[in-house]
């Protein structure tokens, strides 16, 4: 594979970006946080790719967020020098890879637990450096974070008691509600989880403890969030490359995600198998050929993908090419070793996408 090769041409299974549509929804996100009057910090977990971070900062994003500490590795390394790790980073190996890293960047780390907060502090204050915290409230979506109000304001009340750490204010995410289908209810519910995380804000300040950073919002539900008073940040990413569940979840960003696989069996009627299973999609959200209605990814094995054919005027043969939509972005890119950026039908990048490891 080369730069100026046919998408057609490519050894497959191969997953692929359509460099127009992807440009376009990082112009669209950007301009929504401009509108909004929020910063951007979006989300890499599912991009992966230093080279496209940089294009998202280049159109108006002040740093990333990775979710956890080898991403923020990946990204420090080329240079993105604002970075937030919207995880708990646990464990004496990790924090100490979290305070060797500040050598190269900036980076804050999401907290909800003290003996956690004491941790980073004693290794950052053995460093002689501080650690920027943003502390994690449960807003609704029962994973990781403290209960907002009082007891986020106690716990607040004791990292600030600890050197070498810097509390600079919290962050949500409100990822219960991207999956309600209903407009209204999905609004309702949004604004609920960030009154939650805004009244917990004005509680802390009413307390004499500044809040500079009020960070949320993935691509499902910025439309809510950065539109709320008082957010200062929206970490949404994922958009930028879109497919199937981010559609499904009203992101007005178009699907640029794809892989083009090859039929490698077609012998009865009604199906025909591609060279893309289970390792090459996350088969809970099944992928989509693209122009061939009638045609649907039905379930797969681990090498083969099978499609189900029910439009007699499809006749798909043994080495045909088959583009498939990516059902989930999140669940795919790491699934890869590279990334091919095509833009009218030809390869104009190649990216290495990062190894997934610890």
């Amino acid at each position: 594979m080369k730069i100026g090769d046919n998408l057609v041409d490519l050894d497959t299974p191969a997953l692929w970006v359509d460099l127009d549509l992807m440009e376009n929804n990082i112009k669209l996100m950007a301009k929504t946080m401009q509108e909004a009057g929020v910063n951007w910090r979006p989300h890499t977990k599912g991009i992966k790719i230093p080279a496209i971070a940089h294009r998202l900062i280049k159109a108006g994003a002040m740093g990333v967020t990775c979710a956890k500490i080898t991403e923020a590795e990946f990204m420090a390394a080329a240079g993105i020098k604002d970075i937030l790790i919207g995880n708990q980073v646990v464990g004496r190996n990790k924090i100490a890879r979290l305070i060797a890293l500040q050598k190269l960047s900036d980076v804050m780390v999401a907290v909800d637990d003290l003996g956690n907060a004491r941790e980073i502090s004693d290794c950052a204050q053995n460093a002689g450096i501080q650690v920027r915290v943003l502390v994690e409230l449960n807003i609704g979506m029962d994973r990781a974070g403290i209960e907002p109000y009082q007891n986020a304001l106690e716990f607040v009340q004791q990292l600030l008691a600890l050197p070498g750490i810097v509390f600079k204010g919290y962050m949500g995410w409100e990822g219960h509600i991207v999956g309600i289908a209903d407009p209204y209810e999905k609004d309702q519910a949004g604004h609920e989880a960030m009154r939650k995380l805004i009244e917990t804000v004005e509680m802390t300040r009413q307390a004499g403890i500044p809040v500079e950073i009020v960070s949320c919002g993935g691509t499902g539900s910025y439309k809510v969030s950065a539109y709320t008073l008082g957010v200062t940040e929206i970490q949404a990413g994922g958009g930028c490359f879109g497919d199937r569940t981010y559609k499904s979840w009203g992101a007005d960003t178009t699907p640029s995600l794809f892989v083009l696989t090859t039929v490698t069996s077609s012998n009865t009627p009604g199906r025909a198998i591609v060279d893309g299973g289970r390792k090459t999609f996350d088969a809970r959200i099944n992928p989509m050929p693209v122009g061939l209605e009638g045609a649907e990814y039905d379930h797969a094995s681990s090498e083969h993908g099978i499609l189900k054919i029910t439009n007699p005027g499809i006749h798909l043969k043994v080495g045909d090419k088959v583009n498939m939509l990516v059902g989930y972005g999140d669940w795919t890119v790491y699934l890869h070793d590279r990334l091919v950026g095509i833009r009218n039908g030809k390869v104009e990048e190649i990216w290495d996408i990062p190894h997934r490891v610890v």
